[in-house]
C-alpha cells in the first residue's frame, strides 16, 4: 500500500510539473521565456511519471525496469542540450526579448511607437 502512495505522488507531481510548464509555453511573452517553462517544468513532470512507472512495473514484474530509467537518463541528458542549442540559434538570429531589447546586440531596440524617452 505504500507503494502505491509513492506511485501515486509521483505521478500527481509529475502531471502538475507538466502543467505549469504547458501553461508556462502558452503564457509567457517571448521566446527565451517560454524555451525555459518546457524545459524545466515539463522535463521534471516526465522525469517523476517515468519513474513512476519504472516502481510501479518493477514491483508487479519482480525485476527492476531499466527501460523508464534510461528514458529518464537521456531525458535529462538531452534536453538542456537542445535548449542551449535553440537559444544559441535565436541569439543568432537576433530575435529580440518581449520588452525590446536585443539580446544579441546589447542595447534597446527601437519599437514602433516607443520613444528615446522610455529608456
Amino acid at each position: 500500500m505504500l507503494i502505491e502512495y509513492l506511485i501515486s505522488a509521483a505521478l500527481l507531481t509529475g502531471a502538475f510539473f507538466m502543467l505549469v510548464g504547458s501553461i508556462g509555453l502558452l503564457r509567457l511573452r517571448d521566446f527565451y521565456a517560454r524555451l525555459h517553462a518546457p524545459t524545466k517544468a515539463t522535463t521534471l513532470g516526465l522525469g517523476a511519471i517515468l519513474i513512476a512507472s519504472m516502481v510501479y512495473f518493477g514491483m508487479a514484474r519482480g525485476a527492476v525496469s531499466l527501460h523508464e530509467l534510461l528514458i529518464t537518463l537521456f531525458l535529462f541528458m538531452s534536453a538542456p542540450v537542445s535548449a542551449y542549442l535553440l537559444a544559441k540559434a535565436a541569439l543568432h538570429l537576433g530575435v529580440g526579448t518581449a520588452t525590446g531589447t536585443d539580446v544579441a546586440a546589447g542595447h534597446r531596440a527601437k519599437l514602433p511607437g516607443k520613444s528615446d524617452e522610455s529608456k
